[in-house]
């Protein structure tokens, strides 16, 4: 009689027991679920277009001669251009791919997109003087803006633009590092470890 006893007190244990660990069990995944939906939640809100604005001006004279009997006559056509030009740096952090790693507790940025600089351009002509003998032409005006975009993409290059733009990329991109530092998750970009904005900082300047 006392053996029965005491082996459904055992039985009444294990049972207590199994569900308490079914039930840790259960806490454990929940936990894991709500953990992962935050996480996804904060990367849908980084997923934005990113723009930086910038505005350029400059001042352009375009000259050319054609010339004549052996050099001794020549006309002249010329134009000051005024050129207005409103740049824009975007990145689309709605194209960055990751991978996540819910057992390991490990988000893997995979790509990052590109910047994409567009450019929008508003061109005056002033003391325009051309002859009958050298008239502008289509040809010229395709001249004038080429030479706008190569002086605009080496203003872009000096100008602090696109370092400005990657920076309002990396505080967006650090929103999601402070969550899964706060979870106790791990950030990697491109297989390293990101513990801190500097390494942001390196990875995409570098």
């Amino acid at each position: 009689m006392r053996n029965r006893i005491i082996a459904g007190v055992g039985i009444v244990i294990a049972i207590f027991l199994l569900f308490k660990f079914c039930d840790f069990k259960k806490e454990d995944d929940s936990t894991l679920d709500y953990n992962t939906n935050l996480i996804q939640q904060q990367i849908v809100n980084v997923g934005k277009l990113v723009v930086t604005e910038g505005h350029f001006a400059e001042v352009i004279t375009y000259k050319d001669e054609e010339k004549y009997l052996l050099d001794m006559v020549s006309f002249e056509k010329k134009a000051i251009v005024i050129v207005n030009a409103d740049v824009t740096v975007a990145y689309d952090l709605h194209q960055m791919k990751y991978d996540i790693d819910e057992k390991n507790k490990t988000i893997n940025i995979v790509n990052i997109p590109k910047e994409e600089i567009k450019i929008s351009t508003d061109l005056q002509y002033y003391d325009v003087e051309q002859s009958k003998l050298n008239p502008f032409t289509g040809d010229d005006y395709n001249k004038i803006n080429k030479m706008v975009k190569a002086n605009l993409a080496e203003k872009i290059q000096k100008s602090s633009l696109k370092s400005n733009a990657k920076n309002r990329l990396i505080s967006e991109l650090s929103k999601m590092l402070i969550l899964t530092n706060t979870m106790g998750w791990k950030l990697q970009y491109e297989g390293n470890v990101i513990e801190n904005e500097a390494d942001f900082n390196q990875k995409i300047k570098g």
